[in-house]
């Protein structure tokens, strides 16, 4: 299907319209080359040669991969973000432009963040969309576990690109295209990740008395965390628990000296998150000393609640509506999935948004499958989306 079946109205549809083809052309090729976070060098690679080709300058970050580009006078500023990295899957979709980097996918959708906005900055370099103000596109690294909008922020990117509103998107496969989802208040939940450890003491499983079992901890462990969620958070503030791997132990008859647990906790709202990780602790402990045993917790880089700005999302939902008509804009689906966007919204007051990306929801391949894939038809819906939110923010 061609991507100019979708209708896109106003000038920022225009100028998106035109440019079906190249976005694309250049979402294909970013398809070809996924790469891990902090590591985007073909890809910084290719968005650099776009916009020097465009006469646009480009200022790489300090890590060497990702940087970012400015149209426009001083004055209010609005920033534009994409993530660039790559996911450690195997692709499976049998698509002619599949991943060249073996192990390695975008599946995710990166590469159509990152397509859509070289796409907009080609409107802004031709000068055919111009906003009053200042648009700072920024092409990130590492937003897939690596907390890349984090570091930025700690070597001072607002200080470098200062702005008023920041707007992002991300490819949504459970809307169809032509839809987008903008909601304000918080749309994706905060992440933990955490690495538990029961300590005993080892020893023959024959002789389970002269042990501290560690397994038999964990065991304990692992349901006791559960009710923290079931029995001591609000049922209407929603959260979860996981745990996604335990390891210890080196054959059946050897009780292990410890376990570890590797876990992720979700959340919507700061306070619930800040109860839950105490009682973690809390229960982790009463339960190893009950046993006689040790116990610790550590925690790895998390991400903060994305939480959308209500007047921002209000006025990015009426530039949505401007192109894609009010039907079209629909409340977003709220997910346990985190977003390091949550770090900048944590700054800067904004809109996070999605962006129908199937022809049928109740078919697509979700976010992370390496058989996932989007029809290129959101691509220039995309595009307009985010011109007319820059125009409508800068007004």
């Amino acid at each position: 299907m061609s991507p100019q079946t979708v209708n896109l109205a106003g000038p920022a549809g225009e100028a998106a319209r035109a440019r079906a083809e190249l976005v694309v052309a250049l979402r294909r090729a970013l398809h070809r080359i996924p790469e891990p976070g902090f590591q985007e060098e073909k890809t910084t690679a290719l968005v650099e040669a776009f916009l020097r080709e465009r006469e646009v300058g480009f200022e790489r970050f300090a890590g060497g991969t990702g940087g970012a580009a400015v149209f426009g006078p001083d004055g209010p500023a609005v920033m534009l973000r994409a993530d660039l990295d790559g996911l450690p899957v195997t692709e499976a979709t049998g698509l002619a432009f599949a991943s060249e980097h073996p192990g390695r996918m975008h599946a995710c959708g990166h590469d159509a963040h990152a397509a859509i906005l070289l796409a907009v900055a080609d409107c802004l370099a031709a000068g055919e969309i111009r906003p009053k103000g200042r648009v700072v596109l920024v092409f990130q690294p590492a937003e897939e576990g690596g907390g890349g909008a984090d570091r930025l922020l700690e070597e001072g990117l607002l200080d470098r690109y200062p702005v008023d509103a920041a707007v992002a998107l991300h490819v949504w496969p459970g809307f169809p295209v032509g839809a987008v989802g903008v909601s304000p208040g918080p749309v994706m939940a905060s992440m933990d990740r955490l690495r538990l450890v029961f300590e005993g003491q080892g020893g023959h499983g024959a002789l389970p008395h002269l042990c501290v079992d560690p397994v038999v901890m964990a065991a304990e462990g692992i349901l006791a965390f559960q009710s923290l969620v079931s029995r001591e958070t609000d049922p209407m503030d929603p959260a979860v628990f996981t745990v996604g791997a335990v390891r210890g132990g080196t054959a059946e008859n050897v009780i292990p000296d410890e376990v570890e647990l590797l876990a992720t906790l979700r959340a919507f709202d700061p306070g619930v998150r800040d109860h839950l990780l105490e009682g973690i602790e809390r229960v982790g402990r009463g339960v190893a000393s009950a046993h006689r045993g040790g116990f610790r917790m550590e925690r790895g880089q998390g991400y903060p609640v994305t939480r959308n700005d209500p007047e921002v999302t209000r006025r990015v939902g009426r530039a949505a509506a401007s192109v894609l008509g009010e039907g079209a804009v629909r409340p977003a689906h709220r997910t346990m999935g985190a977003e390091d966007m949550g770090f900048i919204l944590d700054r800067v007051p904004g809109c996070y948004l999605q962006l129908g990306a199937s022809a049928d929801p109740t078919r697509a391949e979700p976010l992370h499958s390496p058989r996932f894939d989007l029809d290129e038809r959101c691509l220039p819906v995309g595009v307009a989306v985010l011109l007319a939110a820059a125009q409508e923010l800068l007004d």
